[in-house]
């Protein structure tokens, strides 16, 4: 076993909603193992409230919480990634900065529930099922044994938890 801590950047455009949350669950759930990053290609400027609201209500941390630019994360000084997962469409699609380290790369597109017209319970059961989402795959994540997979058998296995085929 190793005492590595491993470094995962979620992107998404506006890093208000899906990449935060994906940053909060692993946070919690890979603690002592993986150290996560949110950013987006043009980011909102603040988080989401409903995301902020449903991550305060299931007991996570929102101290990290803020909306930055991916260009953190790809200058000098910034913290080298291991893993990169786009959890959007859009930036899945964008031109992305050269990441340093060259790290493993997956798409796990969620539906933007900050997108999301309606009543107020019609928002909220949006944003819970975007975390219910992105809490499953990155349960998968954090228990891979990643220790003994080469590059293409890890890239494969990310590949297929952003697909669903968990």
């Amino acid at each position: 076993m190793t005492d590595r801590i491993y470094n995962v950047l979620f992107l998404c455009t506006g890093n208000s909603a899906r990449s935060i949350i994906a940053e909060a669950i692993l946070l919690r759930e890979g603690a002592g193992k993986f150290m996560a990053y949110s950013a987006g290609s043009r980011p909102t400027g603040a988080p989401n409230p409903y995301a902020i609201e449903l991550l305060k209500g299931l007991n996570h941390d929102t101290s990290f919480a803020r909306s930055k630019s991916w260009d953190e994360f790809s200058g000098p000084g910034a913290p080298q990634m291991d893993f990169i997962f786009t959890v959007c469409g859009n930036a899945a699609g964008e031109t992305c900065p050269v990441w340093p380290g060259h790290p493993t790369t997956a798409h796990w597109g969620v539906p933007d529930a900050a997108a999301v017209k309606g009543t107020e319970a019609e928002k909220r059961v949006a944003f819970s099922e975007t975390y219910r989402m992105l809490n499953s795959r990155i349960s998968i994540f954090v228990n891979l044994p990643l220790e003994s997979l080469d590059k293409m058998a890890l890239k494969t296995r990310l590949d297929a938890i952003g697909k669903g085929a968990e």
